[in-house]
């Protein structure tokens, strides 16, 4: 086995999990990436000039497009699934119709049972997208939408977050297996007011034009669950330019060091 060692970085195609607010511009974000073709879960792409497979109505679309991408000819660079937390739909009720029950809660007798049996699927679509990057060079580009969930740190008091819009079985296989968790928001300030009768009230304030300057935070804290592989550490612009600019600099960083 000491023969078979391997040291140094491989180059291979990144894999992202971009996940956020609503209307933020995920998408968007997912379609500079280059030449992508969606999977999409969720009709929501009309707006976009990309190419996308029809929508997704159950999990075996979701494999049919997947393996279709690993075996037949293409020029696409990137593989987006648009979203996961409406393919977990696809997936649970996959679930359902195999148990012949209506909630995933049912399923295999219950106690959560429905969750764990959901991991296999999840990890058959992770098989085709390692597949992808590994065979076929793409870049995977994964959306979810975000939701604001209770964090029982050990260290501190409780305190809530944002985290992409999955059951938490599902979210840590995923988020593990991704290189990059990127979190997509707009950036806002907040101060304190006299509401009066000696009480505070909190206003808040986007910064920038449009609603909010749109970045990406790429770190996790107190407020969002965030990670990457690459050593970006600070908040980004919302653009694939700028994320791959921000690994270039990362990795030149590291390696001159």
């Amino acid at each position: 086995m000491l023969s078979k060692l391997q040291r140094g970085r491989s180059a291979k195609p990144p894999r992202i999990l971009c996940y956020g607010i609503e209307g933020v511009g995920k998408s968007t974000f997912a379609s500079q990436a280059p030449r992508p073709v969606f999977i999409q879960c969720e009709d929501g792409l009309d707006e976009l000039d990309v190419d996308k497979f029809p929508l997704a109505t159950k999990y075996d679309d979701v494999l049919s497009a997947l393996a279709e991408l690993r075996q037949e000819s293409h020029e696409y660079e990137t593989v987006v699934i648009d979203s996961l937390d409406w393919l977990e739909r696809l997936v649970f009720d996959r679930l359902c119709a195999e148990h012949n029950t209506t909630s995933i809660e049912q399923v295999a007798g219950g106690y959560s049972k429905g969750y764990t049996l959901a991991l296999s699927l999840w990890r058959e679509i992770i098989e085709h997208l390692n597949a992808l990057r590994n065979e076929r060079g793409m870049v995977v580009l994964l959306i979810a939408h975000s939701k604001v969930e209770r964090f029982e740190d050990p260290e501190s008091s409780p305190y809530d977050r944002y985290s992409p819009r999955l059951h938490k079985h599902s979210a840590a296989l995923v988020s593990e297996w991704c290189d990059a968790v990127l979190f997509a928001t707009r950036k806002i300030r907040t101060q304190s007011e006299d509401a009066g009768f000696n009480r505070k009230r909190t206003i808040a304030h986007a910064i920038g034009k449009g609603g909010g300057e749109r970045i990406l935070r790429c770190v996790g804290g107190p407020s969002c669950v965030a990670k990457n592989r690459y050593g970006i550490v600070d908040e980004l612009p919302l653009s694939w330019a700028a994320f791959v600019q921000a690994i270039t600099q990362s990795q030149g960083t590291q390696s001159n060091g």
